[in-house]
């Protein structure tokens, strides 16, 4: 069941020296973050972000961090998924304002926005955030958090080459047990607290040269089945006609590489019905109930928008690993999104 796919086995530069191009010899996939996105030129096509998310049963977290060349943005996000609270607190700021590392998850990011305040500080096997704003209504809120890296955890890390001079790479990490609490002015919900319920985080890093616009799809989960730790990752769309694919499969920490594109079905017009994702090749067949959708739609001009639908809920299912593991999936926390882009 391997995958067709070429697994690169050493640290390399995405770009050509002048960091125009994408080096060919970047063109692969990898267990372990091995590219240095040493992207320059084409002012306004780069985008560098990272996007942390925390699954913790009925709390949703996110907090993002980007830089999309002309304009930088920092977001804290959270729902609750029981009472349909949601709040957080988002600030754009000037070009340069952030500055997100060539080697993801190797630096100390420091803001001070709009209201808010926020440290990502990653460490040899853990990233700490320290995050504190004040939601709309006026309530002060933080965040205060840790998601740890277990040693010999794998991660996908992919380059999706559209051409030369239009590329992308994607490091996903899932499974990561996470920790903290939410304070909203008196109140803190504690999460994935010794003895409770576990919480996971999960890491979307993105470093590449887009085109203006695309629509993409993103999914995964993580969780227990019996003495096993499962993970999904799945994407779709901005992959196709590439030659790779970011999806696969983590139990206890190892990856099965799925290179084949996934079957996806679902109904953008009715968000909250079941999302399908199913290998044509065997090894993947599940399927989420959502129960919470995080709509975001922005309208600038006729080149400038986006809308997402990102559903939160339970995936079930079965899979089958590259060694032939066979595994029955049922009530998995995890998402699925569409996004659409004009950027």
């Amino acid at each position: 069941m391997s995958t067709h796919e070429r697994e690169l086995l050493d640290p390399v530069d995405l770009c050509t020296p002048d960091g125009l191009s994408l080096n060919h010899d970047a063109m692969g996939w990898s267990r372990r973050t091995l590219h240095r996105t040493n992207l320059g030129g084409y002012f306004g096509r780069n985008k560098r972000w990272d996007y942390w998310g925390i699954l913790a049963g009925d709390l949703l977290i996110s907090v993002t961090l980007a830089d999309l060349d002309s304009f930088c943005l920092a977001d804290v996000y959270w729902a609750e998924i029981s009472t349909g609270r949601t709040g957080g607190h988002s600030a754009l700021a000037p070009q340069g304002a952030i500055s997100m590392p060539d080697l993801p998850s190797t630096t100390t990011i420091s803001i001070e926005l709009e209201g808010l305040n926020l440290e990502v500080a990653d460490k040899e096997r853990e990233t700490t955030f320290a995050v504190s704003w004040t939601e709309a209504d006026g309530t002060k809120s933080s965040l205060d958090a840790t998601i740890q890296r277990p040693m010999g955890l794998e991660s996908l890390n992919v380059v999706i080459p559209w051409h030369d001079e239009l590329f992308n790479f994607t490091s996903k990490h899932w499974a990561r047990p996470a920790q903290g609490t939410l304070t909203l002015k008196s109140e803190s919900i504690e999460f994935g607290q010794p003895g409770g319920e576990e919480a996971w985080g999960v890491l979307d890093v993105g470093r590449g040269r887009w085109p203006a616009k695309l629509n993409w799809n993103w999914g995964g989960g993580a969780g227990r089945v019996g003495n096993h730790i499962v993970a999904l990752q799945f994407g779709a769309k901005w992959t196709d006609g590439s030659g790779f694919t970011e999806n696969g499969i983590l139990v206890d920490g190892k990856l099965s590489k799925i290179g084949r594109d996934l079957e996806w079905t679902y109904d953008w017009e009715n968000p909250l019905e079941p999302w399908r994702i199913v290998d044509p090749g065997g090894q993947l067949d599940v399927t989420l109930l959502p129960r919470f959708d995080k709509h975001s739609a922005l309208e600038v001009s006729e080149d400038l928008g986006s809308e997402t639908h990102q559903v939160f809920g339970t995936w079930s299912g079965s899979l089958v690993t590259d060694d032939g593991l066979v595994l029955s999936l049922h009530g998995i926390e995890g998402f699925a999104e569409e996004a659409r882009q004009r950027w």
